[in-house]
């Protein structure tokens, strides 16, 4: 079958295009600018790509057209499909009818964590020799690839809330009928599609319906949100995450415990029994929530806790996930894709508890509709509290006023130009300074642009 796909270069629908190409289907795809990382993933996989959307691709007369999310109506593809009647579905539904319905599905959903998550979960597979296929909105270090079919008829997704297509407004979760299904933690974003957390508790709560009885929901206690969806209506098995204060064991069914402070050391618990100890290269209590919740998942497909305390030290984490880019006169510039309060105050924590008193700054680019609608405005100034001096990105543009979120907080600046605000970081920034990037767009070079000038700077001294 010939498989054309438009939005070919998100995350999810680029690996959706190396599971399809991994089936033997003849795979080929379209977007309005094909850009690497996930480009060079498709060439590589022998995807031809197409830049744009003029609709004479669609001449080629594909058996069927995989529509992703970012295409709306008035795109010429998107019309001349639908004049001519050409066949089409959504991302989501054609992987969960072509692949997903024969495995067992390890979902892992949430508001933040998703990706560092089901690459953890997908890692621990791997170890104990399961073989598992997995797509991921991410590039996990231990696979170098977001996507593959696996071979074994275990498969982990991570399993996002956004909708499925512009035709087909449910998340794509609901797509999944997920047989493990954790849920890592659930606040209010996506503001351009969702008009509450309401409406989000509601998508939620159609993923827990197709979990199976003889499945599982994993899910935080004391999460208000997820306590919420879960009162709607649940049928399957439940397991809950806690973490240990003072030694003292939270009414959870799996608990951590901290060696070190920073968290790259820690104990698991399992019905108030230790079951097993990570340590690793990774840093936050965000980290070890989501390790938590990779050990019940693992556990819900029978592999043992010390198997996955094993794997988990082997975890080599996930690109732009607090990705050291590099160093240079002592500074440290980090790449991490952290857009909402609250992933950016837990990233910073994680960094501050790694390093001390070394100064920190926080270089944000908001960009994220949800930010720019303002919803979590009231809450920027408190998410880099960890941080030193905190720079902001603001491209000259009338969409938003982050000066006027941000009012004249002391250490907090707007800067309009990408250049001057590689200038005046790089100023602000001594030997042991560690330079945070957070943004989930490719924030115009900033990292490399960063460490060329610090070079220069140095050169200079």
């Amino acid at each position: 079958m010939h498989i054309h796909i438009l939005g070919v270069c998100g995350t999810f629908m680029g690996g959706l295009a190396q599971i399809a190409k991994q089936l033997g289907h003849k795979v080929t795809g379209s977007d309005a600018n094909v850009y690497p990382p996930m480009s060079d993933q498709l060439i590589a996989a022998g995807i031809d790509l197409i830049e744009g959307f003029n609709p004479d691709q669609l001449d080629a007369k594909s058996d069927l057209v995989v529509v992703g999310n970012a295409m709306s109506r008035g795109n010429p593809c998107v019309e001349r499909i639908l004049n001519e009647g050409i066949p089409y579905t959504s991302g989501p539904q054609w992987l969960g009818d072509n692949l997903l319905r024969n495995r067992w599905v390890l979902s892992v959903a949430g508001t933040h964590g998703k990706t560092t998550t089901s690459s953890m979960l997908a890692w621990v597979l791997e170890f104990a020799g399961f073989k598992p296929g997995f797509l991921i909105g991410g590039v996990p270090e231990n696979f170098g690839v977001s996507a593959r079919i696996g071979e074994s008829d275990f498969f982990v997704i991570e399993a996002d809330e956004y909708d499925s297509a512009f035709f087909d407004k449910r998340s794509k979760f609901v797509h999944y009928h997920s047989n493990t299904l954790l849920l890592n933690n659930l606040e209010f974003d996506h503001a351009d599609i969702f008009r509450d957390l309401e409406a989000i508790k509601t998508q939620f709560h159609h993923a827990v319906r197709t979990v199976p009885a003889h499945g599982m929901v994993i899910s935080p206690s004391g999460d208000e949100a997820l306590d919420d969806v879960l009162n709607r209506g649940c049928w399957s098995t439940t397991q809950s995450l806690g973490q240990m204060t003072a030694g003292e064991k939270a009414e959870a069914d799996w608990q951590a415990e901290l060696i070190n402070p920073d968290g790259s050391a820690f104990d698991v618990y399992f019905e108030k029994a230790c079951v097993g100890r990570v340590e690793w290269s990774l840093l936050g209590m965000h980290n070890v929530s989501n390790a938590l919740g990779v050990f019940a998942a693992a556990r819900s497909i029978g592999i043992l806790p010390e198997v996955t305390a094993d794997a988990l030290g082997g975890f080599e984490s996930v690109k732009r996930r607090l990705e050291v880019k590099g160093q240079v006169a002592g500074v440290t510039v980090y790449d991490d894709f952290a857009h909402h309060p609250t992933a950016i105050r837990l990233t910073l924590e994680g960094v501050r508890s790694r390093v001390g008193e070394q100064p920190v700054i926080a270089v944000l680019e908001p960009r994220s509709n949800t930010m720019k609608m303002g919803v979590h405005n009231e809450l920027l100034e408190q998410s880099v509290r960890s941080a030193d001096r905190s720079y902001w990105f603001q491209a000259n543009t009338k969409d938003y006023d982050l000066r006027s979120w941000l009012g004249d907080r002391p250490h907090n600046t707007v800067v309009g130009e990408l250049d001057d605000l590689v200038k005046q970081v790089c100023a602000a920034a001594k030997p042991g300074t560690h330079i945070v990037c957070m943004s989930n767009g490719s924030f115009g070079g900033i990292h490399q642009k960063l460490l060329d000038q610090l070079a220069v700077e140095e050169v200079d001294a």
